[in-house]
């Protein structure tokens, strides 16, 4: 059994990217960063077992995929509600009640998946866009891993067979369908790609003061006519710069009524939202996580769900362990 140091430097460079591959996969952070502290726990379980044959980032990446398959049969995909029906383009449409039953897609910070380093690896920052991320939930779970393992990880499909105990014919196979239903889902990578740094930290600081200020001349400044608005756990959804701005007006910008933390999640420009209590405090509310395209935004996904805000505080996430928490609990059994 290697000791707590020496293991620590063996998988501690990867947790990064396997948070970020577990996230792809579950599209939670919560279940994410759970996941690979069990990946971490089973491989030092079995490191005495592990005969080099594979590099051990392969290895990890083995038992990260088996870990999240395992989970993915008594769970159901995590939607957004802009995959679940069409939208409204009337701000005065009735908003649907809130469906805490449904476990809904969660944002990412960057600072967990590696993507806030420049010089992390490739790996850490890929596909972890919100639109990708909600398109995989389309696919099974197997094509999920195939996908990921083969078009964002770049493993070779005898890797991937390997990884997941089967064919090359059957990874081949799965990855087929898999490109075909993320095509379906209608994804354009040049939509994908953000403006250049200061356009982002323009929009975004000028984002938060509109939003802060209950300005809605200046918000509709920074929005594309075609600006999509959704608000898990609510599951109605609005298109359009009318739709968007009436909506917000009318239920949602009070001057004083939120502080904003910019901040950046799933590869893109995002913001920690409290919100105003009765008592004039304020207290965790949610996460936004911007879209951009060109310069302008192009869709607002506010997550308004309180327990994402701990994750986005700097410490405050069992992401922030390491090393020690699997070996106690090994040392436990």
């Amino acid at each position: 059994m290697p000791s707590d140091d020496e293991f620590a430097a063996l998988v501690e460079p990867f947790r990064p990217e396997l948070v970020a591959h577990c996230y792809r996969l579950l599209g939670s952070i919560h279940d994410a960063e759970d996941l690979v502290q069990e990946t971490y726990l089973r491989a030092w379980r079995a490191f005495g077992r592990f005969e080099g044959r594979s590099s051990v980032r392969r290895w990890l990446y083995k038992i990260a995929t088996m870990a999240c398959l395992t989970a993915l049969e008594t769970r159901s995909r995590r939607p957004l509600p802009s995959g679940l029906g069409a939208p409204a383009e009337d701000h005065r449409t009735p908003v649907a009640a809130r469906e805490p039953a449904v476990a809904w897609l969660q944002p990412a910070p960057d600072v967990l998946l590696g993507a806030e380093d420049p010089a992390a690896v490739a790996a850490g920052r890929a596909g972890v866009r919100l639109a990708f991320v909600a398109a995989l939930q389309l696919l099974s779970a197997r094509q999920r891993a195939v996908l990921t393992l083969r078009d964002v990880l770049a493993f070779r499909t005898a890797e991937v067979a390997e990884i997941l105990d089967t064919t090359v014919t059957a990874v081949d196979s799965a990855l087929r369908r898999a490109r075909v239903r993320m095509a379906e889902a209608g994804l354009v990578e040049d939509d994908l790609v953000e403006p250049e740094e200061e356009t982002r930290r323009t929009l975004l600081e000028g984002y938060v003061d509109a939003f802060t200020r209950a300005d809605p001349d200046a918000l509709v400044t920074l929005l594309r006519a075609d600006v999509e608005l959704e608000m898990p756990p609510t599951p109605t959804w609005f298109t359009g710069q009318r739709a968007v701005v009436g909506f917000l007006v009318s239920r949602v910008l009070r001057r004083d009524r939120w502080r904003m933390i910019p901040t950046r999640a799933n590869g893109q420009p995002a913001v920690v939202v409290h919100g105003r209590a009765p008592d004039g405090r304020y207290e965790a509310y949610g996460v936004q996580v911007l879209t951009l395209i060109g310069s302008r935004i192009a869709r607002i996904t506010a997550f308004n769900d309180p327990s994402l805000v701990p994750t986005f505080t700097p410490g405050a996430s069992a992401g922030g362990q390491r090393g020690q928490p699997w070996a106690r609990s090994a040392k436990r059994e």
